[in-house]
């Protein structure tokens, strides 16, 4: 499935961001997954786009900021995840 860019802030060990990957993965969506277990850039570049973000996963979709897991889990729910995965 081709699409707009999914970039998803995770850390290690974290069962919700294992879920929203398993939910993007059943769906064919591909995505960029950036630990920041150990902070660094990509934890700035998360805060810099969520500013209110602390916990992870952070996921966006195009230009779209969903949230986390639960949030994901929500628009998969409600019919939107397909429509907002296609462009």
């Amino acid at each position: 499935m081709s699409g707009p860019t999914i970039d998803i802030y995770t850390k290690f060990g974290c069962g919700y961001c294992y879920r929203a990957k398993q939910l993007l993965e059943r769906k064919g969506a591909q995505f960029n997954e950036f630990d920041i277990t150990m902070g660094g850039p990509k934890r700035e570049e998360m805060l810099e786009r969520a500013p209110d973000a602390r916990t992870v996963p952070q996921i966006f979709i195009g230009d779209t900021y969903v949230g986390g897991s639960d949030e994901l889990h929500a628009l998969e729910r409600e019919g939107k995840l397909d429509a907002l995965l296609a462009g």
